[in-house]
């Protein structure tokens, strides 16, 4: 295992980049811990792979360098930094069985035949494929294929860490259900270094102990699934963490108070601001109280759910989302308040702090 020290990487896939938008991964300085699970999460484009293969080798960054361990090992090749990586689509030798499979990377390294078959046994369990041990992976499912990828990642306990690139795409909603929970479990036991890319807020917050959020080519916050939903440091993150995501309304603040519309809003306290361009104020709907009293909004639709029913609302001309639980009724002249606590002021689209 390894803590991974990210030290001003930035990287441009031209080599005539100068301003910051040339470059496809902006500046990350970042330590992660010896040990951790953490989830890449972004939209397509964001630089999540591009940052994963930096780390692995596959890609030399244009400015910055990594270490493991306080070892620098930004000129190695991908080979010398002892790392797994588990691809999107899977990798597989088709003419090896899934057994020959998981066991090439150990007995390419002269591990022992005993443990090779103690190790690649326990695994084959993991996954799920015992009972095809000894089939060809030639003809099998893309999802029985990946498991085996999946497999292969993580039979080695000598790794600094598990790279995952998005490796559920091709696997069926309940296993990935399965696998999620099997690699929390596993990572729980072995204590390796995972990083795991994935556009799906679902797999990155059911498996990491902390989310690595990216926008446009950086990281915009690093928190815990439940610091991500209740302090978002960006818009982005509000709008991204969540479903429905966070209300985000245009706003001017006077004191402790902000002004949306004809509307004023008690803040928890006077934000930190200094000229920015544009604020805005962010609050989730699971921190907004429906009832018969309070600011006035128009209810256009409300999606039942199950255990949630969700409103859709117009506030001050501007499109709001409010979370009920199953059984709270929706009036027909609704008026709504906001819970202090859950609100967020954003200058420039990230949070600003509040005094008082």
């Amino acid at each position: 295992m390894a803590r991974i020290n990210l030290d001003h990487i930035r990287h441009a896939y031209s080599a005539k980049a100068r301003a910051a938008g040339d470059f496809a991964l902006k500046e990350v300085h970042h330590e992660w811990d010896d040990g951790g699970a953490y989830a890449l999460l972004g939209p397509s484009g964001c630089g999540k792979t591009t940052l994963l293969n930096i780390i692995s080798g596959l890609l030399h960054p244009s400015d910055g360098s990594i270490q493991f361990d306080g070892v620098d090992v930004t000129n190695l090749p991908t080979q010398a930094r002892n790392i797994a990586q588990v691809f999107q689509f899977p990798v597989v030798y088709d003419t090896m069985s899934v057994f020959d499979n998981l066991a090439f990377p150990l007995r390419n390294r002269h591990v022992a035949e005993a443990e090779v078959n103690r190790r690649v046994t326990e695994i084959l369990e993991m996954i799920g494929l015992s009972d095809m041990a000894h089939k060809r992976a030639q003809g099998l499912t893309a999802d029985l294929k990946q498991k085996i990828s999946l497999g292969r990642g993580l039979v080695r306990s000598d790794v600094n860490a598990i790279l995952f690139d998005e490796p559920l795409t091709v696997i069926d909603p309940h296993m990935k259900w399965v696998l999620r929970s099997q690699l929390k479990q596993l990572h729980r036991r072995s204590g390796f270094t995972m990083v795991y890319v994935t556009h799906d807020q679902t797999e990155a917050l059911t498996f990491a102990d902390k989310v690595v959020v990216m926008y446009d080519g950086e990281i915009v916050q690093i928190g815990t699934p439940a610091e991500l939903f209740e302090r978002p440091s960006h818009t982005f993150v509000g709008y991204f963490i969540g479903s429905p995501g966070m209300n985000v309304l245009p706003a001017k603040v006077l004191g402790s108070h902000a002004v949306i519309g004809d509307q004023s809003v008690a803040l928890p306290g006077q934000p930190k601001l200094s000229g920015e361009s544009r604020i805005e104020l962010g609050i989730r709907p699971e921190f907004i109280r429906l009832g018969r009293e309070g600011m006035p909004v128009t209810i256009s639709k409300v999606e039942d759910i199950g255990r949630q029913k969700i409103v859709r609302a117009t506030f001050c001309g501007h499109a709001l989302s409010v979370v009920l639980s199953e059984d709270e009724e929706v009036p027909s002249d609704a008026g709504i308040t906001f819970v202090p606590d859950g609100i967020g002021i954003f200058a420039d689209s990230w949070r600003v702090g509040m005094e008082g």
